[in-house]
């Protein structure tokens, strides 16, 4: 009987197998057996040293499964986008705004492809542990800033039910079906929520901000621990302050507008 040859690989090697092996599901999140195959791993030697990269930043849990985690998302993260900086400097007044009239963690985000990018958080007075950071992603169809801005992106809603919906917890809504009705409902009523779908005891509620000619360009929201927080209870003052947000970037947009015209 052959045996099978042995795995002449260090630790690090291994690891950097598994590291290289997330491909393009880099963000979305890939399971342990299949990381093991394509990283021709064990499972148990796969466990083993993704728990360690989790501990040191490099991996997080995705539900069942890891995708690259903070520190290695830092370092290829890109500078920021001009539009996304024009963006962040117009809506963070209003995001204080929201904080001011909340006091709960409030978000400002984009839609890029099929994640969404943070480009402002306040912290709140109840805290809650949060997969949402500054300049970070997450995958669009579990959050509300991502439900909202998929509602308005046809297209970006489908390429996100192409790639697979994982469940991050029990909760997230991994029926293409579902999520479309889901999708419609928000375009209709101009909110989303997130019930714990990206995270177990985090509840959050978001709405859009428009520009000129209607187009959702970015989402505000307000998050809060469950139990000590009740998403729909925000509405009416997410409602208006995304209002006022939409004006500012329409003003903003009708003045650059203006200044162009006037360039000879």
């Amino acid at each position: 009987m052959t045996r099978p040859a042995r795995d002449e690989r260090t630790a690090v090697d291994k690891a950097m197998s598994l590291l290289n092996s997330f491909g393009d599901d880099a963000l979305v999140g890939v399971g342990v057996s299949e990381l093991a195959r394509r990283a021709e791993l064990s499972k148990s030697t796969a466990f083993r040293l993704l728990s360690m990269l989790q501990r040191n930043g490099a991996v997080e849990r995705a539900g069942n499964a890891y995708r690259l985690g903070k520190m290695i998302q830092n370092l290829g993260a890109p500078v920021e986008s001009d539009l996304h900086g024009r963006m962040r400097d117009a809506l963070t007044p209003s995001l204080a705004d929201l904080f001011e009239q909340t006091k709960q963690t409030v978000h400002l985000a984009v839609l890029q492809d099929t994640e969404v990018v943070y480009l402002n958080k306040l912290f709140g007075h109840l805290q809650v542990r949060s997969p949402s950071r500054i300049g970070g992603s997450a995958p669009a169809y579990c959050t509300a800033v991502g439900k909202v801005l998929l509602s308005y992106n046809p297209e970006a809603a489908d390429r996100v039910i192409d790639s697979g919906l994982l469940p991050w917890t029990p909760h997230t809504i991994t029926d293409p079906v579902k999520l479309r009705t889901e999708l419609t409902r928000v375009h209709r009523e101009n909110l989303a929520f997130d019930r714990e779908e990206i995270l177990l005891g985090l509840n959050c509620i978001a709405a859009p901000v428009f520009d000129a000619s209607g187009q959702a360009v970015a989402a505000l929201s307000v998050s809060g621990p469950v139990g000590k927080f009740t998403p729909d209870s925000q509405a009416g003052v997410l409602r208006k302050v995304c209002y006022a947000a939409t004006r500012t970037v329409t003003a903003i947009s009708s003045a650059n507008a203006r200044a162009q015209r006037r360039t000879p």
